[in-house]
């Protein structure tokens, strides 16, 4: 915390910005995102002939995320990157982090990756912001602990557990869509990952939740409190009022219920693999 806030001289920003930006945030993300467009080594290029990777990014960016004809690119690098500078000081605060997103999704390599995402929730924390990058996603998490849970459970499935990664990645990106989030079927994507995982586990496809409890209690006990939790929360999702029904189209569903519910799955998913590989002697370190 700065000085000036530290003694009272400025306020402390205490409300998470969740449907808006201020200046101080949009100012520290094109930081970050105009160090991310590749520049030529001495930092500016006279033409695209001096950084055709320049010109590939702008390509993609005006094909896929402007949807503007590639020939309307500037002929110039620095015109281009004062066009894109443009945009993004005057768009909404949801099309700010549409196009981090995008930009996020064209870095190259898995450690750039990785550096331009915790660089960016650092700044989105520092500017209290209501969002983080999870899975490569602009997600309501404002907690480090629920971003470290949902991708753990996400990395953790990646092989033998696809189709319960398919899910949290789909609950995260519901979780994620901008301007209107889908509250209701992100809570049906992520009960679905724990459906999916307890699947696999007990090699019934067709096993409820319930059913799969019990497989997996009897070959590696649960705790009786934590089972008892999950039943009852597949039972709100599942009964006659719930989620997957229709009657609950206009359900008063609120984005804590879609966070709480995509950060409890994810670590029972966690919590059964550890199960498993604890029984079959191959217990992760």
């Amino acid at each position: 915390m700065p000085f000036s806030q530290r003694h009272g001289f400025k306020p402390i920003r205490q409300v998470l910005q969740t449907d808006s930006m201020d200046v101080e945030l949009r100012n520290r993300l094109w930081n970050l995102l105009r160090d991310s467009f590749p520049d030529s080594e001495d930092g500016y290029s006279f033409s695209y002939r001096d950084n055709a990777y320049l010109l590939r990014f702008c390509r993609n960016l005006w094909h896929e995320y402007f949807k503007e004809p590639t020939d309307s690119i500037p002929q110039w690098p620095n015109q281009a990157i004062s066009y894109i500078r443009n945009y993004f000081f005057n768009c909404q605060w949801y099309e700010v982090y549409d196009l981090v997103e995008f930009v996020v999704a064209a870095v190259s390599s898995p450690h750039n990756l990785a550096i331009y995402t915790q660089k960016s929730n650092k700044v989105l924390a520092g500017e209290l912001s209501a969002y983080r990058f999870v899975a490569d996603k602009l997600a309501p998490i404002s907690s480090e602990q629920e971003t470290r849970a949902i991708e753990g459970a996400i990395s953790q499935t990646l092989d033998a557990y696809s189709t319960t990664s398919e899910h949290l990645q789909q609950a995260v990106a519901l979780l994620a869509r901008k301007p209107v989030p889908d509250y209701r079927n992100s809570i049906k994507e992520s009960i679905s990952a724990v459906e999916a995982v307890c699947a696999v586990i007990t090699g019934n496809q067709k096993a409820t939740l319930g059913q799969a409890l019990k497989v997996i209690d009897a070959e590696a006990p649960l705790h009786g409190a934590l089972r008892s939790a999950f039943e009852k929360l597949y039972g709100y999702t599942s009964d006659a009022d719930g989620i997957r029904h229709a009657l609950m189209e206009d359900a008063k569903l609120e984005q804590e219920d879609a966070v709480f519910m995509l950060v409890a799955c994810s670590a029972f998913v966690s919590y059964v693999i550890a199960k498993q590989a604890r029984k079959s002697g191959s217990h992760p370190g």
